[in-house]
Parts: structure tokens; sequence; C-alpha cells
């Protein structure tokens, strides 16, 4: 497993970044470029769109242009430059030099953010991945994908965990990267954990690394028991996912009366069905990057169990119940032991949406990826002095009563 953390005492912050870059002079020129096929819909978005959103709106007075795909009629911020499909490539070097950024943040492509920074090299250029980089696989791969990673400035990922993996995987590279965990914005997803409804809930997408193989599976064995309970499947990416995902679902055929099954639901189906449910299940097969859903669910006050992979435990903290093994008899115990146990589901559940007010708050986040703009643009590798949670803490502690 990932390392989950990286600690070290926090620095004075003035020691370590310049008195230009603290004293900002100007609001950073910030260029934030999506893939292709995102087109920033308000009443759509993805999830990194979501972050992107949450962290946009925890920066007032940036000065910042979004790139994206045409499409969407509702982005619902000003700042927001659609890119003729036509040429898109063209449109976006069109867009950024007129804009004349101090930094270009692409998220997700590699591709594109080399071309970026090969096109563009009188600004500083940041990748910023919402899941992890591939390792080599060999020497050659390494050679390759050092030399094509060397055209960037900073990576920024969104845990400690994924940060981690790509020092370990590129060491060369290692004093240029970074660590924001995603925030959330707690407002819409906010409920009381007291009172909840005796239901079970799974959101994610409908593909076998989320582990819903696993919690179709087990819940026949649970409602059998707890005759009381029901069960929700709120499953992202239906279309892409159905084949696979079809025939776990179809085992629930026999509950359908106490099974509701939502095929990828609007982002406000899923804030409703959560803010009720008593328990949330993330029992993720693989190493998540980071595990928005996990923090949703802290958010929306059910308790959570959770497999802990990767980013999960930054998530959640210690306050969710970790699987010991991911099999159907492991994830039935967990459920088992807080259906008996409202008092501690409840408290569980308490625990956990403070941690998440707190410490995933966008203002904390902000300020974190802010700090490292700043840096990156002022052309110090800070990493080299203190970890990047050490320097984004320390920005943290500096601003606290802003």
């Amino acid at each position: 497993m990932r390392s989950s953390a990286i600690r070290s005492p926090s620095p004075p912050l003035t020691a370590l970044v310049p008195p230009a870059v603290l004293d900002a002079p100007r609001p950073l020129r910030t260029a934030i470029v999506l893939p292709s096929g995102c087109t920033f819909a308000a009443s759509a978005p993805n999830s990194m769109e979501t972050v992107i959103r949450t962290l946009v709106a925890a920066m007032p007075g940036q000065d910042v242009r979004i790139f994206c795909d045409e499409g969407a009629q509702d982005h619902g911020m000003s700042s927001v430059l659609p890119l003729r499909m036509d040429n898109r490539r063209g449109a976006l070097l069109e867009g950024l030099r007129a804009f004349q950024p101090d930094l270009v943040e692409c998220h997700q492509q590699v591709k594109q953010a080399v071309i970026l920074a090969r096109s563009m090299p009188e600004a500083r250029h940041v990748l910023y991945r919402h899941n992890a980089l591939k390792a080599p696989r060999h020497l050659l791969d390494a050679w390759r994908y050092n030399a094509r990673y060397k055209a960037m400035d900073g990576f920024i990922f969104v845990s400690a965990a994924e940060r981690a993996a790509f020092t370990h995987a590129y060491p060369a590279l290692a004093n240029r990267a970074w660590a924001v965990p995603n925030p959330i914005d707690t407002g819409p997803w906010l409920a009381s954990p007291d009172q909840r409804e005796p239901v079970i809930a799974f959101s994610g997408r409908a593909m076998p690394e989320k582990g819903l193989d696993l919690v179709c599976a087990a819940l026949p064995s649970v409602l059998d028991r707890h005759p009381g309970w029901r069960a929700v499947l709120m499953l992202g990416d239906w279309m892409h996912h159905q084949k696979w995902a079809a025939p776990h679902v179809a085992a629930l055929r026999p509950y359908e009366s106490r099974v509701t099954v939502l095929h990828s639901a609007p982002l406000s189906e899923v804030q409703r069905q959560m803010k009720t449910a008593a328990i949330a299940l993330t029992p993720s097969m693989w190493d998540e990057p980071f595990g928005l859903t996990a923090v949703e669910a802290h958010a929306a006050g059910a308790a959570l169990i959770t497999s802990g992979r990767g980013g999960l435990r930054e998530a959640s903290g210690p306050h969710a119940l970790y699987l010991s093994d991911l099999t159907p008899r492991t994830l039935v115990s967990a459920i088992e032991e807080l259906i008996v146990q409202p008092n501690r589901r409840v408290a569980l559940a308490r625990a956990a949406q403070r941690y998440v007010i707190e410490v995933h708050a966008p203002r904390v986040r902000a300020s974190e990826l802010l700090a490292i703009r700043r840096a990156i643009v002022a052309g110090r590798s800070l990493a080299t002095k203190a970890p990047p949670d050490a320097i984004a803490r320390a920005f943290a502690e500096t601003h606290a009563d802003q």
C-alpha cells in the first residue's frame, strides 16, 4: 500500500518563499486548461470539474481563465473560455497567448501539457493529475517518460499517496512534485448524522475498481438478516460499464423492492440520497487517487465503510471503518457492526463530518494551491528545502485569519 502522508515540522513560510512571492504585488495570471471532452457545465460536472470550480471559487481576486471545450451554456463563471472544436489546439494557443499567463495549469492530459510547455516557454507549466501517472516498466520507458516530464515546472497530485508513488517512480523529479488533496464545498451536502434512514448507499462508477461486485455479493446476506434495511446503488458511467456491471446488479433482483438502482444519476440526486443514508460504502479495489466520494459521504452525515486504499485514508482520517480484507464476508461483517451499534455509527459519522469541514475546506486547499503556484512562478524548487505539505501547512497557518 502506498504511503499515506509525508510528515515534517512546518518551517516559517518566510524562510522558504521570497518576500516578493508572499507580498504578491498583483494576482497571478493563471490559465486552467481542461482535458478534451470537458465542457465545464455547471449542471453536469464531472468530479475533476467540481474540484476546479470549488478551488477557483475559494480564490477571489485571482486572475484566472478556464479553457474548456465548447458545448455548454451554463458555465456559471465569467472566466470560462470555450474552445471551438474545428481547431481546438490552435484556438487554445491563441487564447493562451492573448491572456499571457504567468502559469499554465494543465489538468490530466500529459500530451497536451507537454505541447503547451514547449509552445509557450515564457510561462511556467504545471501538470495537475487527478489520478496516477504511469510508472515506467523498463529502462526505455524511464528514459522516455523522464524526457517528457522534464518539460514541466511542476506536478500537482490530489493526495500525498499519489505524490509518493510518483516520486518513487521518478526520483529525479521529486522536487517538482506537490500534493493538494481535493476540497469539498460541504454546503450542498450537509445533513445531520442523527435520525438517518436505514439505508446502505454506494456511489461510484460501475466498474471493477470501485468494488461494485463486492457490494452486490454482500448485500443479500445483510438484507436477509435485517429486513428493515434497504440499499441504494448510484452507478456512474453506466453506459460505458453496464456489460460488466449488469450481471452483478442482477443478483439483487430478488430484493428489488428494497434496493434502488440509479444509473448515472445527477449530482443533486446523489446528494439527496446520501444525506439520508445511515451507512455509505467505498470498498475500492484499487489505490484511489484521493476518494472524493468518501469525503462527500462524510459531509452528508453517513458513516463510512472503506477499503482505505491509496488516498482514501487521507480523505477520511481515523473517522471511517476500514476493511481488513476485500471480501464479501468482511464487508458483511463491517456493515453488521454498524447496523447493530447505532450509537457507534452516529458517533463515527459526526466525527467524520467535523473532520471534513475543517480539514478539506475549500479555503484551506485553495491556500495550499496558491502557495504552490506562487512558488513555481517564482522559479524556486522549494521542495528541496522542505516537503510540499510542510510549505502548504505553513502557508495555511500564515493566512489563517484571512
